[in-house]
Parts: C-alpha cells; sequence; structure tokens
C-alpha cells in the first residue's frame, strides 16, 4: 500500500495540470476575482457540513494562530489564485504551460521565506540551487532571452502573474506550518477556503465583480463543479493523503506531472508548445527544484 501513496500526488498533479490549461481557461469570459470567489464560496459550501461534525476542534484553536489561518488564505487562497487566474486568463489559451511552469518556484520561495521569518538554517548551496532555479524559470518566461514586454506577445507578462502566484504560495506554505499547529489539515483546509470565500467577497464587491455573476452560463457554472469534485477540493485531498507517507525527494518528482500534463495537454488541444529555450529552462529549473527537494529532505532527518 506504501508504493501507493506517490500515486496519489501524481493523480493530484495531473488535476491541476487539467485545471490551467482545459477547465480554468474556460471561464476567462467573467472578472477573475469573480471566478475565484465561486470556485472557494461552492467549495467551502460542500465543505462545511464536514466542519461542523468536526466544529469542537474549532476552539482548540489559539486567536492568535487565526491570524496565522487568515494569512494562509490571504496568500494562498486568495494572492496566489488570483495571480495564476490573471495569468492564464492574460494569454487567452496561448503559452499555458509556461504560465504554470513559472508557479512550480513555489518552493524555492517557501524555503527562503522559512529562512527568513522563521529563522531555519539552510545549507550555502540552497541560494546556488536557487539561483539556478530562477535562470531556468527567467528562460520559460523570456523565450528569445530578452525582457522585451512591449511586443504583442503576452507570455512574459502572464509568466510573472506565474512568479507572484508561486511567491503568494510559498509564504502560504510558511504561515501553514504555524498554523496547523494546534489542529488538522482537515480543519486547515475548511478554514482557508471559508476565509478566503470571505476576503473574495470583499475584493469582488470592491470591484463590482458581483454584477458578472448572473451572466454566469450553465456550461460555466458546470466547469465550476467540475472544479470543486476535481483539480479543488479532491485534489487537495489526494495530495496530502499522498503526502502523508511520501518522502520530500519522491513528492516533488511525482508533483511534476503538473506542469508535464500542462505541456502534453496544451499541445494536443491548442497545438501550442513552448520553443527550445523555454523546454532548456523548464529542465534547468525543475532539476533545481527536485535538488532542492533532497537537500531539504536530508537537512530534516539530520535535525
Amino acid at each position: 500500500m506504501h508504493t501507493l501513496f506517490p500515486l496519489f500526488i501524481i493523480i493530484a498533479s495531473i488535476l491541476w495540470g487539467i485545471d490551467g490549461v482545459v477547465l480554468r481557461p474556460a471561464l476567462y469570459s467573467l472578472p477573475v476575482a469573480t471566478v475565484v470567489f465561486i470556485e472557494h464560496s461552492l467549495a467551502f459550501l460542500f465543505m462545511f457540513p464536514f466542519l461542523i461534525y468536526e466544529w469542537k476542534k474549532l476552539k482548540e484553536i489559539k486567536p492568535s494562530s487565526y491570524g496565522y489561518f487568515f494569512l494562509v488564505a490571504l496568500f494562498g487562497g486568495a494572492l496566489g489564485t488570483l495571480a495564476i487566474t490573471k495569468g492564464l486568463f492574460y494569454v487567452n489559451f496561448a503559452s499555458l504551460s509556461a504560465v504554470i511552469l513559472l508557479q512550480k518556484l513555489q518552493p524555492i520561495f517557501a524555503i527562503f521565506l522559512a529562512w527568513l521569518i522563521l529563522k531555519e538554517r539552510l545549507p550555502k548551496k540552497f541560494f546556488a540551487y536557487a539561483l539556478l532555479a530562477l535562470l531556468g524559470a527567467y528562460a520559460v518566461a523570456f523565450p528569445t532571452l530578452l525582457p522585451n514586454l512591449n511586443t504583442g506577445d503576452k507570455t512574459s507578462i502572464a509568466a510573472m502573474f506565474g512568479l507572484l502566484a508561486a511567491i503568494c504560495w510559498g509564504a502560504s506554505t510558511v504561515f501553514s506550518k504555524r498554523a496547523l499547529r494546534e489542529t488538522n489539515f482537515r480543519i486547515g483546509t475548511y478554514l482557508r477556503f471559508g476565509i478566503t470565500s470571505l476576503i473574495m467577497l470583499v475584493i469582488m464587491l470592491t470591484t463590482g465583480g458581483q454584477t458578472a455573476i448572473p451572466q454566469v452560463s450553465q456550461t460555466q457554472w458546470f466547469y465550476f463543479l467540475i472544479i470543486i469534485f476535481s483539480s479543488g477540493g479532491i485534489a487537495m485531498l489526494l495530495y496530502y493523503f499522498g503526502l502523508k507517507r511520501t518522502k520530500a525527494s519522491v513528492s516533488t518528482i511525482c508533483e511534476l506531472g503538473l506542469p508535464l500534463s500542462a505541456v502534453i495537454l496544451e499541445y494536443f488541444i491548442f497545438g501550442k508548445l513552448m520553443n527550445a529555450t523555454q523546454f532548456l529552462g523548464a529542465a534547468v529549473l525543475l532539476f533545481a527544484i527536485v535538488m532542492v527537494a533532497r537537500m531539504r529532505e536530508a537537512i530534516t532527518e539530520n535535525t
């Protein structure tokens, strides 16, 4: 059974790849804030009965920890999802895999912020791998290796949204470590979706996105439901279930199912393919991410 745990991570990663290339772009006619609000609030609505079942555990959480849960929801749920959705919408079905690849920088930012905020110790070679990952990410974001953002190609700007998402999710990972000290990941997931829904409600009302809700078509509601029961809550549960007994280095390799599935799907569905520079950059980026995961695991085992 233990050999099957990594399979759950691979399935979750593939579902996230399908979300980025097939599902989320189908909602591009809607305001970004509206999309993020609907997907989180609907997911929380389905989770609420399970939260009621574990309601007593909410009293075990200290008030200060709720502040960390708010930061998790703000960075991981709201800002991170807004950034990646904006990036995917910005390219309008073009170079989707490049945007998705940039979010693989998340563990780099998570470890760096843990060093910066939580004062965790890091070997010097981490910074070498981090620099290598950034160089690979640069090649993915700028296919010609020239940072010219004034051209008609939106890939580079969209990739920056992917980079912003990676930073936000990296910060969310750091805050999650502190937030989950007093409860389990299920309660953490419920709170993340619930608080994110409230944050996104404020953002949506501020930007006027609520006016687009009556314009959501039946097809788009169907896509929202697919997201909730595939790449949303279900994928998150599969990921955490597999992560329980999977080493960090193995997990990171399994998570490559996300960018690989995105590249394959984008080619077969939209006929789009990254150029040679981007493929080389992606290889360098993913190699650095795997090496960082192995290094991080070695540090954990020795402490």
